[in-house]
Formats: structure tokens, C-alpha cells, sequence
């Protein structure tokens, strides 16, 4: 079953330790625009790698994106500097659990050491070219992202901003306002 979210575009792009996630701010309720401006992304203090920090980016339902939010917190406090513990644990029960499953919502996931996507089919998936892109924007991005990696010498944030504007021209769902946040190493 493949999973399509519309109103949203998630892109992280990882260059060592050094790492940045990106989501615009377009919120749509069927063919209208209800809001420019939503955070998508977001940064958990202290845990982590070294507790340097986890960036989060979340695609689809809200409210599912916010339940799992919680519950991704709530694992990763169990095991603040183990990421992919934490990711598989999220997984595992929102496979399992009957009113999780349910959720219509993707997350990426980052620290200093590892970039992931998590997906309610209990996919835990780490890029192996630490670019990852989710949401209805998201292969628009991705391959922004990856042609911007091998054609110029932009940071991670600085691929991120360009590939999401990228998205941005081509996805109806996506827009210019694009919050970055960052993690060096």
C-alpha cells in the first residue's frame, strides 16, 4: 500500500555529521489553501547523539503527525542517544496497535549520527545517500536535492533551501514559506 499526502513537502539532507531538515508551510483542506505559514519541522533539545538534538519533520494528518510526535518523544527519552532504537520502537507499535495503525502521517528523523523515515507499514529507513524527501512535494525535493548535492557546494541548509524552492515551483501542494533547521557537527 503506498501512502500519498498532500499539503505538505519534508526534505533532509545529511553531509556527515552535519545535517538540515526542511518543510514549507502550506496547509490545504481540499482544493483551498488554508494556511501559509504551519511549522512542520521541528527540533527535540537534548537527546540525540552526544544530546545535541533530534530535527523532526512530519507529513500528512496533523493531528496523527502530533500523536506520533508525542509517542516518537517518549521513545527516544527511553533511549535519548540510540535514534534507530527509538525509531524501530515507534514502528513496532505504530504497526501493531490498533488505533495507530489508523494514523495517516510519515515522520524523518535526525541526529548528529543517522537520518531516518518512519511509516506506519513499520518501515524504518535509513538513506543511504543521506537525502530523504516525504510528503506530496517530496520527489520533487528529492531530486532537486540530489542534483544541487552533485553539481554545486552548497551545506546541507543551503540544499535544502534551493530544493525546496525547487519543489515548491513545481508541487501545488508546497509552498515558499520554508522553515530550515540544522544540526553541525
Amino acid at each position: 500500500m503506498t501512502q500519498t499526502f498532500h499539503g505538505t513537502t519534508i526534505l533532509s539532507v545529511r553531509d556527515g555529521a552535519r545535517v538540515a531538515i526542511a518543510g514549507d508551510g502550506q496547509v490545504t483542506l481540499g482544493a483551498a489553501v488554508q494556511k501559509a505559514d504551519a511549522r512542520k519541522v521541528r527540533m527535540l533539545e537534548g537527546l540525540g547523539a552526544e544530546g545535541a538534538g533530534v530535527l523532526v519533520g512530519f507529513a500528512g494528518s496533523v493531528a496523527d503527525a502530533f500523536a506520533l510526535l508525542e509517542r516518537f518523544e517518549a521513545k527516544l527519552k527511553a533511549s535519548p542517544a540510540n535514534l534507530m532504537r527509538a525509531a524501530i520502537e515507534l514502528a513496532k507499535v505504530w504497526r501493531t496497535d490498533r488505533a495507530l495503525r489508523r494514523l495517516d502521517s510519515m515522520l524523518i528523523v535526525a541526529d548528529r549520527a543517522c537520518t531516518l523515515m518512519i511509516s506506519g507499514q513499520g518501515d524504518v529507513i535509513e538513506p543511504s545517500d543521506g537525502i530523504c524527501a516525504i510528503g506530496s512535494g517530496g520527489s520533487f525535493a528529492l531530486s532537486a536535492a540530489r542534483a544541487l548535492r552533485r553539481r554545486t557546494d552548497l551545506d546541507p541548509a543551503g540544499i535544502c533551501a534551493d530544493a525546496m524552492q525547487i519543489a515548491a515551483e513545481i508541487c501545488v501542494y508546497t509552498n515558499e514559506h520554508i522553515i530550515t533547521l540544522t544540526l553541525d557537527g
